[in-house]
């Protein structure tokens, strides 16, 4: 790199910090900004500054926002009874894109991981026992990933929520559509397998 002016090479090594960007994809996106018009970058950089000056974490589902509370919050529409509980903001996003989810969310910050050193005051958990506890909930909705870190996440909220006398359900999980079944691993069989319905 030490044929690359020293702007070039910041640059590239701060695209190199963002998630899934490798220093390859960096230097191709460092170069390729190079190339366009100046109005279009300043507006990428704008937008940037804007996005770290205005947006926050809502105060009572902790999703992005640049309203306290957050639409979703203030939507009367939605049903106040289930919360569904969610590990990012990208998670809600999905679950919203669907149309299919009327109630409210709940952003927790992540999923437990002691290898990486998340425990359970790492996340958003206390709120989310103090929402229980004030606004009635009759269904916590667990819509966490189903990894190893997911798991035991979902299985700690359950141990945890089921004593607040609140029905703990949880996203169905199994084989995903359009897959063949000879392809899947054997914890997503079994799972499909032990949650199978009445066709």
């Amino acid at each position: 790199m030490g044929y690359y002016p020293p702007a070039l090479v910041k640059l590239i090594d701060n695209f190199s910090h963002l998630p899934g960007i490798g220093r390859k994809t960096a230097t191709r996106l460092a170069l390729f900004l190079l190339r366009q018009p100046e109005d279009r970058v300043r507006a990428l950089a704008d937008s940037i500054l804007e996005v770290k000056e205005k947006i926050c974490f809502c105060s009572l589902c902790h999703n992005f926002t640049d309203q306290d509370p957050c639409p979703l919050c203030r939507d009367e529409s939605r049903a106040t009874g289930v919360i569904c509980v969610v590990e990012g903001p990208g998670d809600l996003m999905a679950l919203e894109a669907t149309g299919a989810f009327k109630g409210r969310y709940h952003v927790l910050g992540g999923a437990l991981s002691p290898l990486s050193g998340v425990g359970p005051d790492d996340l958003r958990l206390a709120e989310l026992v103090d929402r229980i506890d004030k606004e009635a909930v009759r269904e916590v909705l667990l819509a966490i990933g189903s990894g190893a870190e997911g798991e035991a996440t979902a299985n700690y909220l359950a141990d945890l929520l089921k004593v607040k006398g609140v029905l703990v359900t949880r996203i169905a999980q199994g084989v995903p559509m359009g897959a063949e079944l000879e392809y899947l691993d054997e914890a997503t069989l079994k799972k499909a397998l032990n949650a199978r319905r009445e066709a």
